[in-house]
């Protein structure tokens, strides 16, 4: 059962959180979440060339669009963009060449059960699962432009992107969708306390009723919310592109616990469970930083240098290693703290 962390102060004060400046167009009048008359999508922030040599081991390979670690086979799971597929690592022994299995398109992201991983491919209107260590791929056809897919239960919980929606999978009989609010489904979360889901046009979070079949509350996520993670004390850690912010919101109710200031092009984000750190990347240093997340605020205990556009990152709980991604196809880092 998960807890929640009690909350001894907050980094930036919750009043900021629907202000904003700079804004070239006005928001739509009733509509506190919305930044802009036409929202764009937060993107990662353009990397430099690489000055300081990348902490750890690189595997070398072609541009990585996520990366994910099952832990119950200690498989490393790196999605490379030209030729769209899978690189299988055995973690044990990495200098070991992978398995290769190719995809229908790009994945857009990776998220892991035991012995389960879900692979998210917008561009081919497809989720597919592997099952490990069979190495077993099948496919679901959900049409449209699916951003992610997590399991729920004996469910699988789809975000639909520019759809709007969630599609609830279940393992027999027809699916359903859930709908409403949202201006771009790009990320659902199960917290343990609760499902949200992530909006970056609209850069804002959902509570979601899976029973209901409804989205529920939303509060504004920073001015550019690019990517999330559920951690261990029912929340949802969530990366501000544009501001620089690590940001927590709690589940039920959706409530934002804390906003903490980090500057460098903060964007991909990863949890490990077993030590409280949120892994996030800094794409304009080339950096990736370990957080506690226990506390009243996220405090810094890691930070190394990584790989050219580190856009995508994973950890491995049993270890604590951390996987970054280079999307300019620089190649997977491996990180042992």
């Amino acid at each position: 059962m998960r807890r929640h962390t009690a909350v001894s102060r907050i980094a930036i004060p919750l009043a900021g959180v629907l202000v904003l400046s700079g804004c070239s167009s006005a928001k739509p009048a009733g509509d506190d979440l919305q930044v802009v008359a036409n929202p764009q999508a937060a993107a990662a922030t353009v990397a430099p060339p690489v000055s300081v040599k990348p902490a750890g081991q690189v595997l070398p390979g072609e541009a990585v669009s996520a990366v994910a670690v099952d832990e119950k086979t200690a498989t490393l799971v790196v999605a490379v963009s030209q030729p769209p597929s899978l690189r299988l690592y055995d973690l044990n022994a990495l200098a070991s060449p992978p398995v290769n299995m190719p995809l229908y398109g790009k994945a857009g992201r990776l998220t892991v059960t035991p012995g389960r991983v879900e692979i998210a491919e917008p561009g081919q209107g497809v989720v597919q699962q592997l099952t490990l260590p069979d190495r077993k791929l099948t496919e679901t056809k959900t049409g449209g432009q699916p951003a992610s897919s997590i399991v729920y239960g004996a469910d699988r919980l789809v975000a639909m992107g520019a759809a709007k929606d969630i599609q609830v999978l279940p393992a027999a009989g027809p699916a359903r969708t859930i709908g409403g609010q949202l201006y771009s489904a790009d990320d659902v979360v199960d917290t343990g306390d609760g499902v949200v889901v992530l909006d970056r046009l609209r850069t804002a979070v959902f509570s979601v009723d899976v029973a209901a079949g409804t989205v529920g509350e939303g509060l504004r996520a920073g001015d550019g919310a690019a990517n999330a993670v559920a951690d261990s004390y029912g929340r949802v850690l969530v990366t501000d592109a544009r501001a620089g912010a690590l940001i927590a919101f709690s589940a039920s109710p959706l409530i934002m616990r804390q906003r903490y200031p980090v500057p460098g092009g903060v964007y991909g984000i990863a949890y490990d469970a077993k030590r409280s750190l949120a892994w996030v990347t800094l794409t304009g240093r080339n950096e990736v930083v370990g957080f506690d997340v226990r506390g009243g605020e996220p405090v810094e205990k890691y930070r190394f240098p990584t790989v050219r556009q580190p856009d995508s990152v994973g950890v491995d709980d049993q270890s604590g290693r951390v996987i970054v991604g280079s999307a300019a196809g620089e190649g997977t880092q491996v990180i042992q703290p």
